[in-house]
């Protein structure tokens, strides 16, 4: 019996390290893109096993800074487990994320970014407008949630959970976007698909008047896009090859 608790112990542990490597891929991916914002704004990810533990990013680490083994373990009540040097979390990171892991069984990752062209799309009355093959790809995957402040009130998990209901991306109004994934890869695929979307919005619209496509294209876009997680399968490995080549040390 020990041998097997001692091969499931093992298998965890395995299994914990390579999400911990996947998300700290995928902070420094984000530093790479330019979306960071200082130390502000958070990727977490649930930790596998029976207990509900998450991994968010140690605050007072820039995102390119991030490795495997810095991250912080939390558990749903914001607590502490285990620490990799810095232990201190940003309660409002922890507000939002708690929201989505406790409420999504699927949520096996969340992304949250303050990045300004996806605060801009946030703050416009439209929200994300089909503008963009990108935009399309979105829209089916995509909810809105008003802002309430800071999110340091326990209380908001609720309203940003009845918000959030299926969908894989989110617009916090006049804060940023988020997004959720069944994987590290998975939820990443749909923040960069996102976010280009937003950036290209504010492009198309500095430029003056825009062209709407018909509405059957929007529909049949919709439609093409329920697949779009899975183009993590090709994008991930591209992306880990980019950073391995621009910003390795993260494994560590």
């Amino acid at each position: 019996m020990s041998g097997t608790t001692d091969n499931n112990t093992n298998a965890l542990a395995k299994a914990e390290w390579q999400v911990r490597t996947e998300l700290a891929a995928a902070y420094r991916l984000v530093a790479h893109f330019g979306w960071d914002d200082l130390v502000f704004t958070h990727l977490s990810a649930r930790v596998p096993g029976p207990e509900h533990h998450f991994l968010i990013n140690p605050y007072g680490l820039l995102f390119h800074e991030i490795t495997a083994s810095s991250l912080v373990k939390v558990d749903r009540e914001g607590q502490v487990i285990d620490a990799g040097g810095v232990s201190r979390v940003n309660p409002a990171g922890f507000t939002i994320h708690s929201a989505v892991h406790m409420g999504r069984e699927d949520a096996a990752a969340v992304m949250h970014l303050h990045a300004p062209d996806g605060v801009a799309v946030s703050a416009h009355r439209e929200g994300l407008l089909p503008l963009s093959q990108t935009a399309m790809l979105c829209l089916d995957h995509l909810c809105y949630h008003d802002y309430e402040g800071v999110a340091l009130n326990l209380d908001e998990r609720e309203r940003l959970i009845r918000d959030l209901g299926s969908k894989s991306m989110m617009m916090l109004r006049n804060h940023g976007v988020l997004t959720v994934g069944r994987t590290v890869p998975e939820c990443f695929t749909y923040l960069y698909f996102l976010m280009k979307a937003c950036e290209i919005q504010v492009r198309a619209l500095a430029c003056g008047p825009t062209y709407q496509p018909s509405p059957e294209a929007i529909q049949t876009t919709a439609e093409q896009s329920q697949s779009l997680g899975k183009a993590a399968a090709l994008t991930w490995p591209a992306v880990l090859r980019l950073l391995d080549s621009r910003n390795p040390g993260y494994a560590v």
